[in-house]
């Protein structure tokens, strides 16, 4: 059985998706780009997507019951690679060690713009 995730502390899904489904222990959570959940505008510039995005999957997995500790797998996407130092020193204010198991992907673009998208999975106790 699955229960899908909403939170208003997060944007809207832009597509035909949920913000996160929870399927018995395991919660997989779209991906979240720079969105200010209020106006569905990106934040200007890569430090604050990536601050943004953080702050979105925290407010996610928040409403799903559970926190960024319980994230096992992360994915992170960005359209310029030059940009991963920037993606580390976020991270690290968002994570915890230990750190979950993650992927730095070089991607052409992103919806709308973005410069840097994070998806991922979460494992709870029931």
């Amino acid at each position: 059985m699955k229960q899908i995730i909403h939170t208003d502390k997060a944007p809207k899904a832009i597509g035909c998706y949920s913000q996160a489904v929870k399927a018995s222990n395991t919660i997989y959570l779209s991906g979240q780009i720079g969105f200010i959940p209020e106006t569905m505008e990106l934040e200007n510039g890569i430090e604050a997507q990536t601050n943004r995005m953080f702050s979105n999957l925290r407010e996610v997995i928040i409403a799903a019951g559970a926190t960024l500790d319980n994230i096992v797998k992360l994915n992170i996407y960005l359209t310029d690679m030059s940009n991963f130092a920037i993606i580390n020193t976020v991270m690290a204010k968002f994570f915890n060690e230990p750190y979950p198991a993650r992927a730095a992907i070089g991607v052409l673009e992103l919806p709308k713009g973005a410069l840097v998208e994070a998806d991922a999975i979460a494992v709870v106790n029931n």
